[in-house]
């Protein structure tokens, strides 16, 4: 018969599968990011379980972790939903490896990875993009930049941010909030230079 202990780990073992090879993976399609939830993920078990046992304290381990959490989402460009997907899994590493009572555990693990389910799920607020797009023209009035980009993108704008404004080369950058009512429209001469959904 399987112990708590046990049980515990093969549940974080489940759900960290689960949620990279389930769900981030098929959604989102990066490797490198699928490697790096499995090795946290079982990282952060294995020393949160070792670090439970000794005198050395569940704080400073967990204090050392932020600080290797924060140095890692430093060293590289994470999306937003790529960020979540990482704090999930350093939830799920430590409900597994801290002791906490079976049952309350368990049941937070699957708050988690439902949570990231449905948060992260296609349909929801579907059609809602962010994009940074590049107006081949130097524009400085919010209402003209605005009816320019629902033209452009097939779509209501809900927020601009002009964040630079070329004088010069006669350009506009702009980080443009919007929901897809249309397809857009072909020929554009904008060049959306970044994408995140």
């Amino acid at each position: 018969m399987l112990t708590t202990t046990a049980l515990l780990y093969l549940a974080n073992v489940g759900s960290i599968l689960f949620l990279t090879l389930g769900l981030y993976f098929p959604r989102h399609r990066r490797r490198d990011l699928v490697v790096a939830y499995l090795g946290v993920n079982i990282g952060i078990m294995a020393v949160s379980s070792v670090l439970l046992s000794t005198a050395v304290g569940a704080g400073l381990g967990l204090g050392l972790f932020g600080v290797l959490s924060i140095i890692r989402l430093r060293s590289d460009e994470l999306a937003q939903h790529e960020i979540a997907y990482y704090f999930s899994a350093l939830a799920l590493g430590l409900l597994s490896g801290l002791g906490a009572e079976p049952v309350m555990a368990l049941s937070l693990m699957a708050v988690v990875v439902a949570g990231m389910f449905v948060a992260d799920h296609p349909l929801l607020l579907r059609g809602y993009r962010r994009e940074v797009v590049v107006i081949d023209r130097a524009m400085s009035d919010r209402a003209a930049i605005t009816a320019h980009l629902e033209q452009r993108l097939g779509g209501r704008v809900h927020h601009i941010s002009v964040q630079k404004l070329d004088l010069v080369n006669d350009t506009t950058w702009v980080d443009v909030r919007y929901r897809e009512t249309a397809p857009a429209v072909a020929g554009d001469q904008s060049e959306r230079i970044e994408s995140a959904r």
